[in-house]
C-alpha cells in the first residue's frame, strides 16, 4: 500500500522565497495508487479462504506482548519555513505494516519513504527491493501472494515507487544532479531465490550526500541535521546508507556519526554487496533552517540537544588537543628552567584579574572580508574584549574550530555559509552578523532567526551603502546601492554576481561601536548571571 500527500507548487529559488511566501497557494492531492483500491475476489472460495487468514493474523495480537508488535515510526508533522501557510502535522506514514511501502510526499523540502519487512539492497540498479514480512508464516505468505499476484495481473507490474533522498525538493537544478532510487515491493516468495551477502538486524537509512555537500551550510542543513532529526528516535541502532559516498565526508562528520549510529556507514554505489534490513527509511525528515522543532520530535528533542550531542562528540578530540598542548608546554619547560618562575607568575598574576570576554572574529578573504579587520580588532579591545582572529579553510578540523567557539563569549562574522558556525557557540552568547547590501533577508532567514531558537543573542548590523566597495563603483543613486531588494527578486545569478561575489565591507566603526558596546554589556551581565547563581547554589 502506498499513501501520497502532495502540494503542487511552483518551484523558486531562495532569492525570491520572501516574495513568493506571500502570495503562495498550495493545492492539496491525495493520491492513491493502485494498490489501496479494495479488490473484488474472483472466487468465492478466496473470500472463505481471506476471513480465515484474517482470524489467524487478528487471534495472536490478544496474546502477545506489546515489545512485538509492529515497530512504529512517527516522523510527526513538519514545520515548514517555506511553506509557513500550510503546515502538516501528522505523517501520513506514522503507521506503517510489514511488507509494505509507505511514501510521504507531503513536504516541500523533502520526499521520504518508508519500508517494512525483508529489505534488500540492489545497488547496481539503483534499487531497493521489499520482498514482504520477515516472520510471516508459509499460510499467511501463501494467502498475501494470491492478493499480490491478483494485483500484479490487473495493475500489469509490482508496486513501484521513485525517490532522490536530499532534502531540497523544490530546487530543481540541484535535485537534476542527485541519484534516485527505485523502491520495488516484489511477490514474497521471490525473496527466496536471492541470498543476503550481509544481514542487519536494524534499520537503514538511506540518503544523499550529493547536492551542495562542499558548502558548510548546506552540510549542516541539509545533512547532518536532518540525520539527526530522522535518526535520533533510533538510539544509535541505525545503518546509514549513502548516495555520492565521499570518504573526505565520512572524515570530516564522523565524530557526529558515531554518535547517531553505532555501524560504519555503508557505500550504496561503491558496495556491490546485498544488504539486507528489517526496515529502511529512504530519504530524511526537515524542519527548518538550521534548526530542531521540539514539537515534532521523540521526547521533545530540540536544537540545544543537538548542539549538546555537537558538544559530546567533540570533546575527546578537543580534550586531546588540550593535554598535546600541556606537553608541549612542559617539555618547554625542561628545555628551558629559567621560564618557570615566570611562567608561574604569569599564571599567578592572571588568576588575580578576571577574566576578560572573549570576541572571536570569524576572517574572511576575497568576496565580503572585512577589509578594516585589523581596526576592528583594536576597537574590540578598547572596549575590554579579549579578541582572536579565525581563519577557517575547507580542511581546518571543525573540533578545533568548536573549542575557539564554544569557550567565545561573541562572534562577529560577515554573512556566508561560515556563519553556520554559531551552532557551535554556548547559548547565551553574542552573535553579530554584518549583513552587506543585498543579503538582507538570506541573513535573518538562514542564520539570524536560527540563532535565536539556539538562544543565542543575535545582533545584525546591517552596512550602510557607504560602508559596501559597492559605493565606488556604482552612482550614488543606482539601485544597486539604494534599493538592492529590485536587484535581487531578479533572480539568484543577479544576487550572487553584484552582492554576493563583488562586495567587500569596510566598517565604520564609531557606527559599529555601538553593537560591540551592547555585546560586551550583555557578556558581563550573562556572567555576573552565572556566577552569582553558582555562589548561590555553593551555599
Amino acid at each position: 500500500m502506498v499513501h501520497h500527500l502532495r502540494y503542487h507548487q511552483g518551484k523558486k529559488g531562495w532569492e525570491n522565497m520572501d516574495k513568493d511566501e506571500e502570495a503562495q497557494t498550495f493545492l492539496l492531492v491525495w493520491a492513491n495508487s493502485g494498490y489501496c483500491k479494495r479488490k473484488r475476489p474472483k472466487l468465492a472460495s478466496f473470500l472463505l479462504l481471506s476471513l480465515t487468514c484474517c482470524s489467524l493474523i487478528l487471534a495472536p495480537l490478544l496474546f502477545i506482548s506489546s515489545s512485538t508488535l509492529v515497530h512504529l515510526y512517527s516522523f510527526g508533522g513538519q514545520n515548514e519555513g517555506l511553506a509557513a501557510d500550510m503546515t502538516v502535522n501528522v505523517s501520513p506514514c506514522s503507521s506503517v505494516s510489514d511488507g509494505k511501502i509507505c511514501c510521504d510526499r507531503s513536504h516541500f523540502r523533502t520526499d521520504v519513504c518508508i519500508m517494512k519487512g525483508d529489505v534488500r539492497t540492489q545497488s547496481a540498479s539503483s534499487s531497493i527491493f521489499l520482498y514482504g514480512s520477515r516472520n510471516s508464516n508459509r499460510f499467511i505468505s501463501y494467502v498475501s501472494h494470491l492478493v499480490h499476484d491478483d494485483n500484479e495481473k490487473e495493475h500489469g507490474e509490482p508496486q513501484h515507487e521513485k525517490i532522490k533522498p536530499y532534502t531540497r525538493k523544490w530546487e530543481t537544478s540541484v535535485m537534476d544532479t542527485i541519484d534516485e532510487l527505485d523502491l520495488i515491493l516484489m511477490s514474497e516468495n521471490l525473496g527466496v531465490h536471492h541470498h543476503c551477502d550481509v544481514n542487519h538486524d536494524v534499520p537503514a537509512i538511506i540518503f544523499s550526500t550529493g547536492g551542495y555537500t562542499g558548502n558548510l551550510y548546506h552540510e549542516f542543513n541539509d545533512g547532518i541535521l536532518p540525520l539527526y532529526i530522522t535518526s535520533q528516535h533510533l538510539n544509535k541502532k541505525v545503518v546509514f546508507v549513502m548516495l555520492e559516498y565521499h570518504n573526505w565526508w565520512i572524515m570530516k562528520y564522523g565524530d557526529i556519526l558515531s554518535h547517531l549510529s553505532e555501524s560504519p556507514a555503508i557505500d550504496f554505489t561503491g558496495d556491490n554487496r546485498t544488504h539486507c534490513f528489517p526496515e529502511a527509511i529512504v530519504g530524511l525528515r526537515i524542519h527548518d533552517e538550521l534548526t530542531v522543532d521540539s514539537s515534532l520530535m521523540t521526547g521533545n528533542k530540540s536544537i540545544v540537544d543537538f548542539r549538546n550531542l555537537l558538544d559530546r562528540a567533540y570533546w575527546p578530540r578537543i580534550r586531546g588537543l588540550i593535554q598535546d598542548e600541556e606537553r608541549d608546554e612542559q617539555e618547554k619547560l625542561s628545555v628551558s628552567p629559567t621560564s618557570v618562575f615566570s611562567f608561574e607568575t604569569i599564571r599567578k598574576v592572571q588568576g588575580h584579574h578576571p577574566r576578560k570576554p572573549k570576541l572571536v572574529i570569524l576572517s574572511r578573504n576575497g568576496s565580503r572580508a572585512i577589509t578594516n579587520e585589523n581596526l576592528l580588532v583594536e576597537a574590540a579591545e578598547r572596549i575590554g574584549f579579549q579578541v582572536e582572529v579565525l581563519r577557517p579553510e575547507r580542511t581546518t578540523e571543525l573540533a578545533k574550530i568548536y573549542r575557539v567557539l564554544n569557550s567565545s563569549d561573541a562572534m562577529v562574522g560577515v554573512h556566508g555559509a561560515a556563519m553556520t558556525h554559531f551552532l557551535f557557540m554556548r547559548p547565551e552568547s553574542v552573535f553579530i552578523q554584518v549583513i552587506p547590501l543585498g543579503t538582507d533577508w538570506a541573513a535573518e532567514t538562514y542564520y539570524g532567526e536560527p540563532a535565536r531558537k539556539l538562544g543565542l543573542k543575535y545582533i545584525g548590523y546591517k552596512i550602510l551603502p557607504q560602508e559596501s566597495s559597492l559605493y565606488d563603483i556604482y552612482e550614488k543613486n543606482d539601485p544597486v546601492l539604494r534599493n538592492p531588494r529590485s536587484l535581487t527578486k531578479r533572480g539568484w545569478e543577479y544576487t550572487k554576481k553584484i552582492y554576493l561575489g563583488g562586495q567587500t565591507v569596510r566598517l565604520d566603526l564609531k557606527r559599529f561601536q555601538k553593537r560591540l558596546i551592547q555585546a560586551y554589556d550583555h557578556t558581563i551581565r550573562t556572567n555576573q548571571d552565572f556566577h552569582h547563581h553558582h555562589s548561590n547554589c555553593k551555599h
